[in-house]
């Protein structure tokens, strides 16, 4: 995902399932919310560091472990960011929420995770369930489809934030009707507290 402002770019989550951004240039920020293949590559945050140098990339401490275990990311600094910090980088305000990755099943560990808070404005929970205590999100990202997600449970996240607007991500484990049968559930849960949908195609965007 790519968050732009005043001409700065900031992207969070550049994994495995990304299609190539085709805008690197002028990114001022990575937030990597979790250590899985799916949400960070080093192939990504190099490339992205080779065409935006001075790039800042934030993650939870086991990203900054596996970073470390992993000899084609040698070269990416990664600072520890933990729920309930705050950083500034022109012109992105980034508040952090939760600790947790969603319980996937007793059998694997439970690693870290952080949501994050972007100008106020824009909330992705990586892959968790943490509801930002005290915010009223004017958008959500709102996880649709993983293998530590049930629909009902990504519904009753969506009515405990009760966004102005959310949009879906996390889908590339669905099939199309998967898709949207996931899609209809959220935005009958975005509508219940008020809010408003929108159902996002790879490469289309949102204004905030």
């Amino acid at each position: 995902m790519t968050v732009t402002e005043q001409g700065a770019r900031l992207m969070i989550d550049i994994g495995g399932f990304t299609i190539e951004p085709e805008q690197l240039s002028n990114v001022v920020a990575v937030v990597v919310t979790h250590e899985h293949p799916d949400h960070w590559t080093p192939e990504h945050l190099i490339r992205i560091q080779q065409v935006s140098p001075g790039v800042r990339i934030f993650a939870p401490q086991g990203v900054a472990n596996a970073v470390a275990a992993n000899p084609a990311a040698d070269g990416i600094e990664v600072t520890v960011v933990n729920a309930g910090e705050e950083v500034y980088v022109e012109p992105f305000t980034l508040r952090f929420f939760g600790g947790q990755h969603a319980v996937i099943h007793e059998s694997l560990p439970v690693i870290d995770n952080v949501g994050v808070l972007v100008n106020e404005t824009l909330y992705h929970p990586g892959d968790s369930f943490a509801v930002p205590e005290g915010v009223d999100v004017p958008l959500l990202a709102a996880p649709i489809g993983a293998p530590w997600l049930k629909i009902g449970e990504a519904m009753d996240f969506v009515m405990a934030v009760a966004p102005k607007r959310a949009f879906p991500i996390h889908e590339m484990t669905l099939s199309r009707i998967g898709q949207q049968m996931g899609r209809a559930r959220l935005s009958g849960a975005t509508e219940h507290g008020g809010g408003t949908f929108t159902a996002l195609e790879p490469g289309e965007h949102l204004e905030a």
